[in-house]
């Protein structure tokens, strides 16, 4: 996904893991916990990127469902 900042594009600017229906990212992490910093990541993929929501899914949980967490970026246009 590039990144345009005041004019300049950088052509490489991140990769997500996953863009859905150009709406929502996934973050995809396969840990035994997740730190603040994986939802730090995405938040900044969300800004830079201009999307509203994303979702930090973490395969190294015991339940699919504690691993799945949803990050809004409130500053989206």
């Amino acid at each position: 996904m590039p990144i345009i900042y005041e004019e300049m594009v950088f052509e490489e600017g991140f990769r997500a893991d996953l863009i859905a229906g150009r709406r929502v990212i996934v973050e995809i992490k396969s840990v035994e916990h997740l730190l603040p910093v994986h939802s730090k990541q995405l938040l900044t993929y969300l800004r830079i990127s201009g999307l509203r929501v994303g979702l930090l899914v973490n395969f190294g949980e015991a339940l699919m469902k504690t691993g799945i967490h949803r990050i809004i970026n409130n500053r989206a246009g």
